[in-house]
C-alpha cells in the first residue's frame, strides 16, 4: 500500500458524474476517450499509478469546468485492452484529497496539485461501525430493492463485513452526484452509513421532503 510520505503532490483527475471511489474499495472504469487513454498511459509510468476521481460541481453558475474540492485517488491495479483499443481499468481506492491549483501544462487531461492532509485514516485498516444495526439496515435495503425492482445476491450482502457493505452500496446505488459527494465526504464509516440510510429512506418516500443535502 502507498504510504502518506509516498503520495505525490499532483495527480491527474478524472471528472465523472456519479462515479464514486472510496478508500479500500475498487472502481471499474471503461476508458475510451483519447485524453483519458493518455492519462492512463501517463499514470502507469509513475511509481504510484494514481488517478483522482472527482465529481463535477454543477452549482457554480456559468462554470462548466467546476469541480468539487474533495475527491478520492485510486491506484491502477488492473487494466486490459479490448480489440477496438478501449481499456477496462480497476482503481483501488487509496486516499481522499483536497484539490489545490490546476496544473497548467500540455496534457489533454486535467491535472491538479492536491493536499492529503486530514485523510490519514483512509490509509489505515478497515473502519468499524459499532452502532450498526445490520438486520434493520438489510430490511431497509430489501424494501429499497423491491421498490426499484432490483435483484441482489443476499448471501454475499449478509456475509460482507460492515465497511465493504456500506462502501459498496454507497458506490453502486443510483444516487445523484451531489448525494454521492455527501457519501464521499462523510468523515467516518458511521456517518457514511447514516447518510446512506437517509438517502435510501428519502428515495423510498419518493423524494417528498426538503433537500436533505442542503
Amino acid at each position: 500500500m502507498i504510504r502518506v510520505t509516498e503520495l505525490p503532490g499532483s495527480i491527474p483527475v478524472f471528472p465523472l458524474p456519479g462515479a464514486l471511489l472510496l478508500p479500500r474499495a475498487r472502481l471499474p472504469l471503461h476508458l475510451f476517450e483519447p485524453r483519458y487513454l493518455q492519462m492512463l498511459e501517463d499514470a502507469l509510468k509513475t511509481p504510484a499509478r494514481l488517478i483522482g476521481m472527482v465529481q463535477p460541481n454543477a452549482r457554480p453558475k456559468g462554470d462548466k469546468d467546476a469541480l468539487h474540492r474533495i475527491g478520492c485517488a485510486g491506484r491502477v491495479t488492473q487494466f486490459s485492452e479490448t480489440e477496438d483499443g478501449r481499456y477496462m481499468v480497476t482503481l483501488s481506492g487509496i486516499s481522499r484529497f483536497r484539490l489545490g491549483s490546476e496544473v497548467e501544462g500540455f496534457t489533454p487531461y486535467r491535472r491538479f496539485d492536491v493536499n492529503w492532509d486530514g485523510f490519514d485514516r483512509d490509509q489505515g485498516g478497515p473502519e468499524h461501525d459499532r452502532n450498526f444495526d445490520r438486520d434493520k439496515f438489510l430490511n431497509l435495503l430489501d424494501r429499497y430493492f423491491a421498490a426499484r425492482d432490483l435483484s441482489a445476491d443476499w448471501d454475499t450482502l449478509k456475509d460482507a463485513d460492515n465497511e465493504l457493505l456500506i462502501n459498496s452500496l454507497s458506490m453502486l446505488l443510483d444516487f445523484e452526484p451531489e448525494e454521492k459527494q455527501a457519501l464521499l465526504e462523510a468523515p467516518s464509516l458511521s456517518t457514511r452509513r447514516e447518510t446512506l440510510v437517509t438517502l435510501i429512506e428519502y428515495a423510498l418516500r419518493g423524494g417528498q421532503s426538503e433537500d436533505i443535502l442542503q
